[in-house]
């Protein structure tokens, strides 16, 4: 999967993005990146809904896992004041993501670390959330997933997720955003994914359908050239787009908000 994901100059080409669509790369702010750095459906609005929904308060420690280029890690940091690391198995996004952060000033409250999802390389307790976003669905082992999540967390600890499951028409249409075929795609229906939770001593504590609230575009069109879709994915989101229309429009595919909370 670390294949699929990688990107040569992922930080070039985001600057000269930016740059083509105006923004001046030496003074960027959060709101310039908005559009660039949240490479997940329903893009900013997706993270302020779940933001909200944690709640966090100022100084909470947060682990984002899948953190990708670290737009939600910098949202967290500079809205609600926590001090987010963030940790991501596909290097060039970690290396992109370390630059952003560097260029908006953040890097001492935000920090970005190359490592595997179900190898979360911390000390048990030692956040007070954790944080992800459209990762789960490229993850076949959603027992260790979990089980990681709960031990890295603090007694009474929180997991806000943002994730795409299979809805009741199967199977969905290919290409998706993180797959071409179906040996890249590790998607599980909502009853499937809340009993991985609950076995990893989670409380779900929200669950909310998102699925109409974030759906996209029909097409592919209205997406801006310095879109993190746009620049990650190529010309190959013209089709991916259409698919995933098609995926939401007929209930192959949903989208959930949830927070859990560490028993």
């Amino acid at each position: 999967m670390t294949d699929y994901w990688e990107r040569h100059d992922l930080g070039e080409r985001i600057l000269a993005a930016l740059a083509a669509a105006g923004k001046n790369i030496e003074a960027l702010t959060i709101q310039d990146l908005a559009i660039t750095d949240q490479f997940h459906g329903g893009g900013k609005s997706a993270t302020d809904r779940l933001a909200r929904l944690l709640a966090p308060k100022p100084g909470t420690q947060v682990l984002d896992v899948g953190g990708g280029l670290g737009g939600p890690a910098r949202t967290l940091a500079v809205e609600f004041g926590c001090h987010v690391t963030v940790i991501d198995v596909t290097t060039s996004f970690v290396r992109a993501g370390q630059m952003l952060t560097e260029r908006l000033g953040l890097a001492d409250r935000v920090r970005h670390q190359v490592g595997s999802a179900l190898e979360l390389p911390f000390e048990a307790g030692t956040f007070d959330a954790v944080w992800t976003q459209n990762s789960g669905m490229n993850i076949a082992d959603k027992a260790r997933l979990y089980a990681g999540f709960q031990r890295v967390l603090r007694p009474g600890g929180r997991v806000a997720t943002q994730e795409p499951m299979a809805g009741p028409v199967q199977p969905p249409v290919y290409p998706l955003m993180w797959a071409r075929e179906p040996s890249g795609n590790f998607l599980a229906t909502p009853d499937e994914l809340k009993a991985f939770m609950e076995r990893a001593r989670f409380t779900v504590r929200v669950w909310e359908d998102v699925s109409g609230e974030f759906a996209g575009p029909p097409t592919a069109e209205a997406i801006p050239a310095h879109s993190a879709q746009r620049v990650i994915m190529g010309a190959a989101l013209d089709d991916i787009i259409r698919a995933n229309h098609r995926n939401r429009a007929e209930g192959r595919i949903i989208s959930v908000q949830a927070i859990l909370e560490r028993r």
